[in-house]
Parts: C-alpha cells; sequence; structure tokens
C-alpha cells in the first residue's frame, strides 16, 4: 500500500541522473526519455527524487527496450520503500543494539524527526534489517578480516527460550571477538540435532583456517556428547554463570524461605493504615460539624483541621507503611546478595529508626509506645500481650507524636534504599 503523504509536506527537490550514459549494448550514448518522481523519508526531512531515466537511441539496438535508472538512486533508498537508507539504519540500530520498542521508536522517530510511519512499517523494516544483519554476519570475507590477527577462537554454544512452550534458540558465538556465529531455533534439543549445528561450527572454523582452543556450554548431555564427537581433543569447559547459578540453587532456596517466615512476621501494615486514615477522616467530620449552619461562607483555615503536627505524623506512618511494604515486595538481588537477606537488613533499619524516634518522646508517651509500635511491626509472638491499662494508656497517648521531622528524616532515608533496591 503506498504511503500517505500530508497535502502541506515540503520537499526538498533531488535531481538524480544516470553517470555511466553508455548503452551497455551497442555502446551508443543514452539520452533521458522520461522521468520518475519518488518521495520519501530521511532524517533530513523529506525529500523528493527526480530520476532521469535513460535509454539507448538506435530502435535496432537490443537495449532499446529498457531504460535505465540512476545509480544513486540505490544508495539512498531501496526500491519501494517509503524512507531512506538513513532511517532504516536509525531503525534498526535502536531496536538491535539499543533493545527500544517498536512504540517507542514510533514516537520518537515522530517526535525528533516528525516521521510518521504504523508500527506494521516499523516491525517490517525491522524485519529487513535482521535480515541483512544475518546476511551480514555470515559473510566469509567480512569474517576473514575480522580474524586475520586471531589464531586461536574459543566456542560457546547455549540455548534461549523466550517463553515457554516455544522453540529454543541455539545460539553459537565466538568469544575472543565477541561475535555471534549464526543461531538456529530447534524444536527439541536432541543430540543429533545439536551434533549438527557444532558440526557448522566446525566448518566455519575450517573455513577460517583457526583452531578452536576451547569449548564452554552448561554441559548439556547433548553439548558434551556432540562436542566430544566434532571436536575429540579440544577441552570442554562449564559456563561460570551456570556454574555459579546451579552453586546458588541450595542458597537461594534457604533465602526463599527464610523470606517466607518474614513475611509471616510482618503483618499489620493494612490495619495501621486504615487507622490512620479513619482517625484523620474523624478528625475532618468533627471540625466540619462544628461550622456555624447560618454563616453564608466559611474560610476554612488551620484552625479548623486538625493541627499539623499530627497531620504530619500521621503521613510519616504512611510513609513507614509504604517503605515496609516496598521492602516486602524486593525481590531483586543475585546469590552473592540474596533478596532475603536485604530484606531482613532492609526491615532492621526500619525497627530501629522506630525505635530511635520513639526514644526522642518525652513522658509517658515514650513508654507506652516504644513495645507496641516494634512488635507491630515485627509481629513478635514471644512478646507479651500488655495489659488492658496499658492498651488504654497507648490509646490515649497514640496521638501524641514526636516531631515529625526526625520520623521524615528516617523514613526518606528507608525509602530512598528500598527505591534504589
Amino acid at each position: 500500500m503506498p504511503y500517505k503523504w500530508p497535502a502541506d509536506t515540503d520537499f526538498a527537490l533531488w535531481e538524480l541522473d544516470v553517470l555511466d550514459r553508455a548503452c551497455p549494448a551497442c555502446g551508443r550514448m543514452m539520452y533521458i526519455c522520461d522521468h520518475r518522481y519518488r518521495r520519501i523519508h530521511t532524517l533530513e526531512g523529506p525529500v523528493q527524487l527526480v530520476c532521469k531515466l535513460n535509454q539507448c537511441p538506435d530502435r535496432n539496438c537490443p537495449g532499446h527496450a529498457t531504460t535505465k535508472s540512476p545509480e544513486l538512486e540505490a544508495r539512498i533508498a531501496p526500491p519501494s520503500w517509503a524512507i531512506g537508507w538513513d532511517v532504516f539504519c536509525w531503525i534498526g540500530h535502536r531496536r538491535c543494539s539499543r533493545h527500544r520498542s517498536i512504540l517507542f521508536i514510533q514516537s520518537e522517530l515522530l517526535d525528533d524527526y516528525a516521521i510518521k510511519l504504523s508500527d506494521d512499517a516499523i516491525a517490517k523494516y525491522i524485519r529487513r534489517y535482521q535480515v541483512m544483519l544475518a546476511a551480514r554476519q555470515q559473510d566469509p570475507k567480512a569474517l576473514r578480516r575480522q580474524y586475520e590477527s586471531v589464531d586461536e577462537i574459543v566456542l560457546s554454544i547455549d540455548g534461549l527460550q523466550p517463553e515457554k512452550g516455544h522453540e529454543t534458540l541455539y545460539v553459537v558465538r565466538e568469544l575472543t571477538q565477541k561475535r555471534v556465529w549464526f543461531a538456529e531455533a530447534l524444536i527439541s534439543a536432541t543430540a543429533n540435532e545439536v551434533q549438527r549445528l557444532i558440526a557448522k561450527a566446525k566448518e566455519w572454523a575450517t573455513s577460517l583456517n583457526k583452531t578452536v582452543s576451547l569449548w564452554i556450554s552448561d554441559k548439556q548431555d547433548a553439548f558434551v556428547t556432540g562436542i566430544a564427537a566434532e571436536f575429540p581433543d579440544v577441552p570442554h569447559r562449564y559456563c561460570d554463570n551456570h556454574f555459579l547459578r546451579d552453586l546458588a540453587k541450595p542458597v537461594l532456596e534457604a533465602d526463599r524461605h527464610a523470606k517466607v517466615q518474614m513475611r509471616r512476621k510482618v503483618r499489620g501494615l493494612r490495619k495501621i493504615e486504615q487507622a490512620v486514615l479513619k482517625q484523620r477522616s474523624a478528625a475532618v467530620s468533627t471540625n466540619l460539624t462544628n461550622v456555624p449552619v447560618a454563616t453564608a461562607t466559611v474560610i476554612v483555615g488551620p484552625g479548623n483541621g486538625p493541627s499539623r503536627e499530627a497531620d504530619s505524623a500521621s503521613a510519616v506512618v504512611l510513609e513507614y507503611c509504604v517503605a515496609v511494604r516496598g521492602i516486602l515486595n524486593d525481590d531483586q538481588g543475585g546469590p552473592l546478595h540474596p533478596p532475603g537477606l536485604r530484606m531482613a537488613e532492609a526491615l532492621k533499619e526500619v525497627r530501629e529508626s522506630i525505635q530511635r524516634n520513639l526514644d526522642a518522646k518525652k513522658g509517658g508517651s515514650q513508654k507506652s509506645n516504644s513495645a507496641v509500635w516494634p512488635d507491630a511491626l515485627t509481629g513478635d509472638s514471644s512478646t507479651s500481650k500488655p495489659s488492658k491499662s496499658q492498651s488504654e494508656s497507648t490509646s490515649r497517648t497514640s496521638t501524641r507524636w514526636p516531631r515529625p521531622s526526625n520520623l521524615e528524616g528516617g523514613v526518606a532515608r528507608i525509602a530512598k534504599r528500598s527505591s534504589k533496591s
């Protein structure tokens, strides 16, 4: 389907003529017989190409029935494309090097270069770019040039499965030059199929006249037998990444169990948030009922709402709850710093932060709340329940918070660390 250009598009005019005007059949000078007009997108703006078509003037010449296009046209844009090579390479670079999504590429083209392309068109250009890139990767001349200064090569093979149930893509890479040699999707990784890929890698190494000094893989059975059959004298080593990942399985399993135990203890966040929000709503409704009914206009000021100190303290409590929830949902971290260990460290910082703020309080408020909030946060079942008088004292003094600045500082540090994680 042809590209629809807006009626108000301002095109730059490029005229192209044939460079070699000698007829390929008879050698006579060719003349311009017609013009072809093309409109394409470039990174410099919309361009209209005026291609001057040449033809042999001799009617008896076999070349008279054909026309010759300007040679420079193919260097600017491939036939029937709405974009030039510069836009095409820009799209491929964003996709393959920066891993941008199609929608992101579409919006960036429109914002930066005023190039409006559909997502289907961009997907089509990306597929063509990948085909060209694969052909370029397997170009024998380019491979020989790249491996001229290399004496020995190191090969690796691994399977990549994008989604469960889909074909696994097996990739053979050369590690000294960090180049992907080839890849092939296999429905089933049988020993014969894998050995066929390894045999293909052997053909590539032989064509380059290079010695394979080492093979690296995750040592699946098919890899082990295939490499031993095609490269009997070449060492086969375990991939460091797979080795550490397999070694860390028991550690990560124990870490997951510890995370489950900690999550069981850290409960009641939603109840705390509901209590604070209910307290806020009650304070606002109480002040609204005290407004005179006969007054036509009511100016609500600081005196009509809850106190600034109580409101700030409530906000800090909610921030604590958000920080703790972020800590509980954090699953980042590898075997060297497991997420369960990071969770325990972060919860310890939260407990210490709350304790520091409770210690800064004055009078009986410190005694009544110091035993409630840390235990409510960790849900420690070994702590004895407070007596009825202590509960009443807690309810009377729970609204008298310490200075909000101290609490806000502790929450900010914890939330910042949780967001970085």
